[in-house]
């Protein structure tokens, strides 16, 4: 599987060992930067860049590294097509794919050690999208309001 990987300063070292590991799972890591750690770099740049290129790729998935995950989720989701999720334990890795069918795992580097990091986006590019009815419906419904701007209207009555 191609993987697009991008990050700032806080997960430049997390990305370096976790493209190591891919390569041995088999995987082809294609790194959007940056190519060097710089202390005062911005994560929008490459994190937008991995991003485009997984929806650019269709079968392809991405991560985005910094400190938290944070604002590198905020930013990938800026980018038409794209589901990121913010992974910090198995569970959340697991889900992200199998409901929500994300296209690209958020974590922070910070958060964990480089092992714990790299097992859970193993996780998550292990993990295959259920295809059940009820998580498409509602990934449909998030790609319809991203095209139009328009709430989606659902046939659940609302609470009191």
């Amino acid at each position: 599987m191609r993987v697009h990987l991008g990050s700032d300063h806080a997960g430049f070292e997390l990305k370096t060992s976790l493209i190591t590991r891919l390569a041995e799972l088999g995987h082809s890591a294609v790194d959007h930067g940056p190519a060097a750690y710089d202390p005062d770099d911005d994560y929008p740049p490459y994190v937008i860049a991995a991003a485009a290129a997984v929806v650019g790729e269709p079968g392809s998935l991405g991560v985005v590294i910094g400190g938290s995950g944070n604002g590198e989720a905020i930013a990938a989701n800026k980018v038409t097509g794209v589901r990121a999720a913010l992974v910090w334990n198995i569970e959340t890795a697991r889900l992200a794919r199998l409901h929500n069918d994300a296209n690209v795992a958020s974590i922070g580097a910070r958060m964990h050690t480089v092992a714990e990091a790299v097992g859970l986006i193993e996780v998550f590019l292990g993990t295959l999208f259920s295809a059940e009815q009820r998580h498409i419906r509602r990934i449909t419904m998030l790609a319809a309001y991203e095209r139009s701007g328009v709430v989606p209207i659902t046939s659940a009555p609302l609470a009191p």
